[in-house]
């Protein structure tokens, strides 16, 4: 970065940033801004000597950020979003979130049954706020949360760290999903019929899971036929009958309600775990993310239940 004395930089750059890497494109950031296009294009010519970098390059019909961009970006969102607390400071009663968005970590379980509601439910709690949905799983939470890639996560556990706060939102379990042909012939499932599936594994190892730990100290053995990172591809994988896969009930209920599939109690004994939103501790007294955290733990309570 140029050796530039703060008071000689336009601070409206910064805006023009924002709204850059959010949109990936000159016309569109304009838009959100109520600016001219030219007007935006020659901020990221000044933005560009302000930081020595491109910053945006073009790919396709857009703008894609540059590595440089991308390590600006928690530290430009960061500033902004404290300036803009100071000013609901004096405003109490603001529910003024136009152009503003909020980073939400959560693993595709939860965002496949969680995502469609929560835009809804913050669309009634904080209007024109747009939430942005990343892929994250407990163990990178707390650095993504300390990096300010994210802002607020929905996780099943974090760990304890001074720099995190977390807030018990509620349990989930496990339940089976099948191809709904297979419950035409038979409604429940029996241990041994469990056992004699060809499983399908979601698992970021892709190894083995919580049931296989819960087969063995029975001394009992599944075959996984395949491991996917990813809950979203299971209905693809689940089209022969003879094919099951053992997952967060929530999940397993959105996917049946989207797919040719069904919901069953799973025969063996699994331990329920705890689901949690995890945000930074500096952040603890933003008003933005405590009505996140207040809509998010409201739609997950008719989820989980």
């Amino acid at each position: 970065m140029n050796d530039i004395n703060i008071s000689s930089t336009d601070m409206n750059l910064l805006k023009v940033f924002e709204a850059l890497y959010i949109e990936g494109s000159a016309s569109r950031a304009a838009q959100t801004l109520g600016l001219t296009q030219s007007t935006v294009s020659a901020s990221l010519r000044r933005l560009r000597t302000l930081y020595n970098d491109r910053l945006f390059v073009r790919e396709g019909k857009g703008l894609a950020p540059t590595t440089t961009a991308h390590q600006l970006k928690p530290l430009i969102f960061d500033a902004l979003d404290k300036i803009r607390e100071t000013l609901q400071l004096v405003n109490h009663n603001t529910t003024n979130y136009q152009n503003r968005t909020i980073v939400i970590g959560l693993s595709d379980d939860f965002e496949i049954a969680l995502a469609g509601k929560l835009i809804e439910k913050l669309a009634l709690d904080a209007p024109h706020l747009r939430p942005i949905f990343r892929q994250a799983y407990s163990v990178i939470v707390p650095d993504l949360l300390q990096d300010n890639v994210i802002d607020v996560a929905i996780t099943s556990g974090t760990g304890n760290s001074r720099f995190i706060r977390r807030q018990l939102l509620g349990k989930s379990h496990y339940s089976c999903i099948i191809n709904r042909r297979y419950t035409q012939k038979l409604p429940l499932l029996t241990l041994e019929e469990f056992i004699s599936f060809d499983h399908v594994l979601v698992s970021s190892a892709g190894y083995v899971g919580i049931v296989d730990n819960a087969l063995a100290r029975n001394h009992l053995k599944r075959h996984i036929i395949a491991s996917t990172t990813h809950f979203a591809a299971l209905p693809f994988f689940l089209q022969q009958e003879n094919r099951i896969a053992t997952i967060p009930a929530h999940a397993a209920t959105a996917l049946a309600q989207l797919d040719d599939l069904t919901v069953l109690p799973c025969p063996l004994e699994l331990e329920s775990y705890p689901v949690e939103a995890a945000w930074r501790a500096k952040d603890d007294q933003s008003p933005l993310i405590q009505t996140v955290v207040a809509s998010v733990k409201t739609v997950l309570k008719s989820i989980l239940s």
